[in-house]
Formats: C-alpha cells, structure tokens, sequence
C-alpha cells in the first residue's frame, strides 16, 4: 500500500469517526433536553392541569413546524390524513398519559417506564407477524429480553406498590404509555414508507394534540398564569422541540444502532435531575430494575437491527426501524 492511500485511508477512517462522535454528541443533547423538559412536566404540573400543559407544548409545536413546512415549500396538505390521524391518536393519548405519570412518580421512574417502548414495539410486531401467517417462530433471545423487561418492571415498580395507591397508580399509567408509544411507532414507520415529509408527521401529531388539550380546557378549566408557570409552559415547547431536533439530526448522521441506544441516557439525567431537584431516593432493587429495563431494551433494538438484515450489527450498522422507535414528543 502506497503512502498516498495509506494516509487516505486513515483520514477516512478520523472523519468517520469524528462524524460518529458528533452524531453521539447530537443524541446526548437530545435526552439531555427530553429530561430537562421533564423537569419542566413535573414542575408545572403543580400549576396546571396535563392537559394545559399538552395544550400549550403543543401550539408552539404547530407554530414551529408550520413555520418550517411554509419555509421548506412542502406546505401542510397530505394525502395520508387519516394515516395523520391514527397515528396522532397513539401520540396524543401516549403523551397525556406519559406527561401524568410524570406529575405523579419520580422522574427517572416515569421515564424509564416509557421507554420500555422498544419492547413493546417488538410484542406488537412479533404479534402482527404471527396473526399474519408469517413463517418462523419466536427467537429465544427476544422472548428472553422482554421477560427480563417485565422483571425490571416489577423491580421498579415494587417500592411504589408498598407506598401509595396514587404512585401505585401512576406506575400503571406510564407503562400504558409506552404501549401507545409503540403503537405511535408503528404508524410513524408506516408513515415513513408512504414517502411522507418528516416535519408534516409532527405538524399533524402536534395538532391533533393541541386539539385534545383544548378539548380537556374546555372541560375541566383552565388555570390563571403565571410568569413562573408561563415560563415554564414555553420551556416545555422550546425543550421539547430542542430535543426533537437534535434527535432528528443525530438519525439524520448515520442512522446507527449506537444512536438509538443512546435515547437510555435520558433515564440517566432523569436520575439526576430526581435526586437534586426532589431528592428522590431509589433503592438497589429500583436501580436493579432500571437496569433490567434498559439493558432489554438495548437487546431488543439490536435483534431487531439484526432481523432487518444485518448479521452482525455494529454501532455502524443502519438500522431501519430504531430510527422510529420514538420518543413521545415525536
């Protein structure tokens, strides 16, 4: 080898790499910013009802994404509305019930909860492949991932249990959440093979639940404002909209199963934001099931990479269906 290709090939090799760091980078500020708007839920949530708080999360949202929509020359109109509609419904119903279990739980426990998404994701899909006739049975390992997730749920859940019916309560709403998340995933996925524009997928989603926190306004009321309290509703929006677009731009680098694990992270600044803001105290046992979620979660997204084609998945490996394995502000 010449010492031309050589040094070409090892600065190939330095801006993969680079390129790598900075897609890690882009997904790191993302769960950073999906955790701090987290704090932002549960803060307001003493103020407003979680509908108000979904109400005007979600105005800024269709501001934000018309405004980008408009700019971009693709313009709102859609022949796929009621595809827009089912999967706003998932969204919309897993957003009030995540955003209700954060009022009522830890943060780091909501959080984690609703990102048991990917194994409910592979259950829905698993399920459909079955009802469809498709040949194969189930792999082991996968069945063994979500069990271990079910595990770590009970982990988690169990100090709760012993505590209060409320918390008891609002453990059972965030794992709901994760459900509808996924089923939000499948529509988005479907969605995505149709050739639909990215931003008009959450202009509609971001409608649909303007529309439904309107809707609880109308009937439950709606609380005076603040300046604490409007601050914080426009941090909900603008966190929620940083979180989106770094996540979009890290999937947009690579689209790598690195990437899609790196969403966990968010669980880990959950923890800390928990711990200084509220001075939640989990024990080894919740912290067991912390893991256990995760850890069947990272399993799932990597079997799932591997059935979609790849053998043997690395961090490089493009994967086609983590990249809409979602966060519920998606």
């Amino acid at each position: 080898m010449s010492a031309d290709t050589s040094t070409a090939v090892t600065n190939t090799a330095a801006q993969t790499a680079d390129s790598s760091s900075r897609q890690s980078l882009w997904m790191i500020l993302a769960a950073f910013a999906f955790s701090a708007m987290g704090v932002c839920v549960k803060l307001a949530s003493a103020h407003y009802s979680t509908g108000e708080i979904v109400f005007y999360r979600s105005i800024i949202g269709v501001v934000l994404m018309g405004a980008i929509l408009h700019r971009s020359g693709h313009g709102v109109r859609t022949p796929y509305f009621l595809s827009h509609i089912k999967r706003s419904v998932f969204g919309v119903t897993s957003l009030l019930l995540w955003f209700t279990s954060i009022s009522l739980l830890p943060l780091a426990t909501a959080m984690t909860l609703n990102y048991m998404s990917p194994v409910w994701i592979a259950l829905i899909i698993g399920a459909g492949a079955a009802l469809a006739g498709k040949p194969g049975g189930a792999d082991r390992r996968m069945v063994a991932a979500i069990v271990m997730s079910f595990v770590g749920v009970v982990c988690l859940l169990q100090p709760s249990m012993g505590g209060s019916q409320l918390a008891m309560a609002g453990g059972m709403i965030g794992l709901v959440s994760g459900v509808f998340t996924a089923l939000a995933y499948v529509e988005v996925r479907q969605l995505g093979d149709l050739g639909e524009n990215e931003a008009r997928i959450v202009f509609y989603f971001s409608l649909l639940s303007a529309i439904a926190g309107g809707v609880w306004m109308l009937i439950g009321g709606a609380q005076p404002h603040t300046w604490s309290g409007a601050g914080l509703l426009l941090a909900v929006g603008l966190l929620a909209t940083l979180g989106q677009t770094s996540m979009t731009r890290a999937y947009k680098r690579g689209n790598t199963l690195l990437t899609a694990n790196l969403q966990y992270t968010g669980i880990v600044f959950a923890s800390g934001w928990g711990m200084l803001l509220w001075h939640d105290h989990l024990n080894a046992l919740s912290w067991a099931g912390m893991a256990l979620i995760i850890g069947s979660g990272i399993v799932t997204t990597v079997m799932r990479a591997r059935q979609s084609g790849a053998e043997h998945p690395t961090p490089q490996t493009a994967v086609s269906g983590p990249e809409a394995e979602i966060h519920p502000e998606v």
